[in-house]
């Protein structure tokens, strides 16, 4: 097998194209070009060429895993099933999420908390936590320690019920209010206290 041509440059995503002999094309980053030490001209072996294939998708599923982490929270399943997704070998996105692990760039209790803390910020209750970790397929055994300390948000709510409800509210602005809260994951009985602390009356009902 033989390379017919190799970019001077490489593209957005910092990889190489490379065009060989039977009319294949391979986009592979600077690592695997020096490895393999590639130039225009050169004869490969099918066996050469074949190895060269394999490393160059478990590198591209190893840097596709590297811009999905810095880019989101992510657990390792979660990075795996986005890996494949994403077009990458099953077996490779496997190897790509233990090597990020083994070079621990990759914690799921870490990511658990970090997932967390975002919640709290964002003043969301305990039960819309729990449907954030279960979305990014946090393992449930860092669940409980994760959410153990979560905070009480009483304070959150009443500021969200007096910046929407000035004045003097009809039931159905006050039904807007509380089903918003609902959706960040408050209970009813928090809102009813929020509510009650505000001296606002309301025919809230729990459905």
């Amino acid at each position: 097998m033989r390379v017919d041509s190799l970019a001077n440059k490489p593209d957005m995503a910092g990889r190489y194209r490379v065009c060989f002999s039977d009319g294949t094309m391979l986009r592979l980053y600077r690592q695997t070009v020096q490895d393999y030490g590639l130039y225009p001209g050169l004869e490969l072996e099918e066996e050469t060429f074949q190895k060269l294939q394999q490393d160059a998708g478990q590198m591209s599923a190893k840097m596709r895993a590297v811009r999905i982490v810095a880019s989101s929270n992510i657990s390792q399943k979660g990075l795996e099933r986005r890996l494949v997704q994403k077009g990458e070998d099953p077996q490779q996105a496997k190897n790509a999420v233990k090597w990020m692990s083994d070079m621990d760039l990759l914690d799921d209790r870490k990511t658990a908390e970090q997932i967390v803390s975002s919640c709290i910020r964002k003043g969301y209750g305990l039960t819309r936590a729990k449907q954030a970790l279960y979305e990014k397929q946090i393992p449930r055994e860092f669940w409980q320690e994760v959410l153990e300390d979560y905070p009480d948000q009483m304070e959150y709510i009443v500021s969200f019920l007096s910046t929407r409800l000035k004045g003097n509210p009809d039931g159905r602005e006050i039904r807007r209010a509380t089903d918003a809260l609902i959706r960040r994951g408050h209970s009813y009985g928090a809102i009813r206290k929020g509510l009650g602390q505000l001296a606002i009356d309301d025919d809230f009902q729990e459905e």
